[in-house]
């Protein structure tokens, strides 16, 4: 997979997590990814170590930097100023994508829209994350995956208990980092219709279409029957006993997810050790377990209650039917299953410091990605206009006006 896009150009013009996630995946396929930065300041993203955000202090792996920016190369420049702005336009020239996180408004201001990068290289395909879509009254406001995400795209409300006093609070840029994969992939197919028809599509990609497309069962059923039909169940209402979390002695967490009840129910009864519920009368079908709910999750409680979570995943391990540990997310970096899959990757930086980064979860051919770490801030300035053909004497004459880093 690290060669499906070598030979293609992508001009990232996109700052924070949403968009730049879709430029690092894009560089793991193969392709050559451009991040432009403002000289001065860079990604805002940069300035999460210095204002203490990242543990570590000066020495910190600012990681949520790393991990949507690895593999990219940096060039630092001012595209407001007519200089800076030429310079970006001489790179369009060379560029297969144009990848934007900036408001219709900034990207007029900026000269840098659909028409303006098109007039330019009528060939490129356009690509635009946005917070509320690009289109409607609200395709000006700010959006960021708290707000639009989790907030207006309904994902707190789902997932938020019917007890609880607030809304549950998202993980850091969860809603992003899957928003990345998904324009991604809207370039790539961009890509094979302009190979295909000769046509250069612009790919739109919103956290609130994103956020509407991973609760799209609720939101049909909203649709068809109104309100809030999908059913929340407490744990001894659920209607399977067999889906669900169960506390282990040490106080940590088995998920069972066996959908098809009475396939599994014998299996699951012998594994756990209580054959005798098989012929319980109140367990023996879906029917009258789902009549004795409740006692059949407290009699399954009992028994989950009684071993370790460690000595569960040693007596589950052979169980044909979906359960998993609930793992801590420091866990997964010990997880076997990830180690043979590659899903973490291990980068070295220039410095000699080497830290694991999480690969994106498309794999072609068996084969984990290869990752390099993220750019530091215009690194590679210089490199990326000698290769467009300017020469040492205007490079030196834009950095002293302050068009470039």
């Amino acid at each position: 997979m690290a060669n499906a896009l070598s030979g293609f150009r992508v001009l990232e013009v996109a700052a924070w997590t949403f968009v730049p996630a879709a430029g690092a995946v894009l560089a793991d396929w193969g392709a050559d990814v451009i991040k432009v930065e403002h000289p001065e300041v860079g990604d805002p993203q940069r300035g999460l170590v210095s204002m203490g955000l990242i543990p570590g202090g000066d020495n910190a792996v600012n990681y949520i930097m790393e991990q949507p920016n690895r593999g990219k190369r940096s060039i630092g420049i001012d595209i407001s100023t007519d200089a800076g702005r030429d310079i970006l336009y001489k790179l369009v020239e060379s560029s297969d994508v144009f990848l934007t996180s900036f408001l219709p408004s900034v990207r007029q201001r900026l000269k840098i829209d659909v028409e303006h990068i098109r007039a330019v290289n009528p060939n490129i395909v356009y690509a635009r994350g946005s917070g509320q879509g690009s289109l409607g009254l609200d395709r000006n406001k700010p959006g960021y995956d708290g707000s639009v995400y989790w907030g207006r795209g309904g994902v707190a409300h789902a997932l938020t208990p019917a007890d609880a006093k607030w809304p549950i609070g998202g993980r850091a840029a969860f809603g992003d980092l899957a928003g990345g994969v998904a324009i991604a992939g809207g370039i790539a197919a961009g890509l094979l219709q302009r190979a295909t028809t000769g046509e250069a599509p612009i790919i739109d990609v919103s956290l609130l279409g994103l956020a509407m497309w991973v609760l799209s069962p609720d939101i049909v059923a909203s649709g068809l029957y109104g309100g809030d039909p999908m059913p929340k169940f407490d744990r001894s209402s659920t209607p399977n006993p067999l889906v669900g979390n169960y506390r282990t002695s040490d106080g940590r967490f088995i998920t069972l997810m066996m959908l098809q009840a009475d396939r599994f129910w014998p299996e699951f009864c012998t594994v756990i050790g209580r054959p005798d519920l098989i012929a319980d009368p109140r367990f023996v079908d879906g029917a009258t377990r789902f009549a004795n709910r409740e006692a059949c999750v407290e009699t399954i409680d009992e028994v989950f209650a009684s071993r370790t979570y460690e000595e569960w995943k040693v007596a589950l391990a052979n169980l044909s039917g979906a359960w998993a540990p609930v793992q801590m997310p420091s866990e997964l970096v010990d997880d076997p299953q990830v180690e043979a899959n590659g899903y973490l990757a291990r980068v070295r930086r220039d410095d000699g410091r080497e830290y694991d980064l999480v690969s994106n979860p498309v794999q072609m051919d068996e084969t984990a990605d290869q990752l390099l770490p993220a750019p530091e801030h215009g690194q590679h300035t210089e490199e990326i206009l000698l290769e467009i053909g300017l020469d040492w004497d205007t490079i030196i004459a834009h950095k002293e006006a302050g068009a470039i880093l």
